[in-house]
């Protein structure tokens, strides 16, 4: 589908090899959001069905822990920082302790971002060697790598060794478009986005806004990034129930961006990534 059909009427599901249809709006938790329990599990029965956890004790990981019968329905992600197969093992351990589940559904290398790196969990005795006798096992279902490296991780993609990468893509920050996207969708390879909201910035004003602007609010900014098909899964990662009924509401009222509201958001993208830290 051209790219301008998508952005007027985009998926609310897709595909995502091995895993199974996914709701294009998925769930995170990060050190500095909170969630609770009962918080995730509203979000699942709305029909979020992919989560991103943390890794660390909170909310989500509570939440999957109490699914039970459910949790064949949901899809649960997590990164892995251990690059050699012995610290691996372990991480993976406590994950699966953590969670109270017998697997994961997807386990991306955190912040992979250099050649160095790869190589190291290529080895004889790094990480990849136990992901493949686990992924065989069932107790990983799919592999993937988390980068801010654009081109490394294009170059990951086409290695054939991974299921899926996790990319930052929002309206402040678009080379995805050109760099990623037209290289994953080639290979059918998922991409899950995150940082939507540009870590909040998106949500505020910067100096060289038009008079009498108000930036949107985050919905509209997850609204932008699942007007690309080239992102699978955009990932919210709301603070407290009040911001995940703000999101959820996208759900309530699926739809495209008409080209004004697009160059609107576009614009103030621009303008928030002319006056923001550095970040490619």
């Amino acid at each position: 589908m051209p790219l301008k059909d998508f952005r007027e009427q985009p998926a609310q599901y897709a595909d995502f090899p091995p895993l199974g249809k996914v709701c294009r709006l998925g769930l995170a938790t990060r050190g500095n959001t909170s969630l609770e329990p009962e918080d995730v599990l509203h979000a699942i029965d709305r029909g979020v069905n992919f989560l991103n956890w943390c890794t660390h004790p909170d909310g989500m990981s509570a939440a999957v822990g109490q699914l039970g019968p459910r949790r064949k329905d949901v899809f649960v992600a997590a990164q892995l920082y251990a690059h050699t197969a012995a610290e691996a093992e372990r991480e993976i351990e406590g994950y699966l302790a953590e969670l109270q589940t017998n697997y994961l559904d997807a386990l991306t290398f955190y912040y992979l971002e250099s050649e160095h790196e790869w190589q190291t969990i290529l080895a004889k005795n790094g990480t990849m060697a136990l992901l493949d006798k686990l992924k065989t096992a069932g107790t990983v279902r799919a592999i993937g790598v988390t980068s801010h490296q654009r081109d490394f991780a294009a170059e990951l993609a086409n290695t054939g060794r991974i299921d899926c990468l996790m990319i930052r893509y929002n309206a402040a920050h678009r080379g995805a478009e050109t760099e990623i996207f037209p290289v994953t969708e080639a290979l059918g390879l998922p991409v899950i986005s995150y940082t939507g909201v540009r870590w909040g910035e998106l949500l505020k004003n910067t100096p060289d806004d038009p008079p009498d602007f108000t930036p949107p609010p985050a919905p509209d900014w997850y609204r932008f990034t699942l007007c690309h098909p080239g992102a699978i899964i955009t990932l919210m990662a709301p603070d407290g129930r009040a911001e995940l009924e703000e999101n959820l509401a996208l759900l309530d009222n699926w739809r495209g961006i008409p080209d004004a509201e697009y160059e609107k958001l576009k614009a103030h993208g621009d303008r928030v990534y002319a006056h923001a830290d550095a970040f490619p």
